[in-house]
């Protein structure tokens, strides 16, 4: 759906990609069922940054572990965002994902390309979900 530029308000998808602005910690992680696994692509103190439609995982001493872009579609129940990661072992694949925001809370249920987007915030095989909150 279109959003005319004098109503910004009509707009949840822009809405939504301005309050995802700035730094996120994540609290969980949930992958193909199994809850707080070893990760590649967070650490301890690492920090999720999102500016514009990019996005920078760091650890504290500077280390990028990933980084990449996204679009998003608040149009959608639930709310779509897509991944597509610069690095890695899933650079330029668009990873279909569903998302919730609220407030200072950041959740989303992403799968690996060519499969369907997560519909419910649960995983399966195949499938990450990632919860943050807001770092001031």
């Amino acid at each position: 759906m279109a959003c005319p530029t004098n109503h910004p308000e009509h707009c949840p998808g822009d809405q939504d990609r301005q309050n995802l602005q700035g730094t996120w910690e994540q609290t969980a992680l949930e992958d193909s069922g199994i809850n707080n696994p070893p990760d590649a692509h967070t650490a301890p103190g690492a920090l999720t940054t999102i500016s514009g439609d990019q996005f920078r995982v760091v650890t504290p001493n500077g280390e990028v572990l990933l980084a990449g872009s996204f679009t998003l579609d608040a149009s959608t129940t639930p709310k779509t965002i897509v991944w597509i990661d610069s690095m890695g072992s899933d650079a330029g694949k668009q990873l279909p994902a569903s998302y919730i925001l609220e407030g200072d809370h950041f959740r989303f249920i992403a799968a690996d390309e060519g499969m369907p987007r997560p519909l419910r915030f649960s995983t399966g095989p195949g499938q990450t979900m990632r919860t943050f909150i807001r770092r001031r």
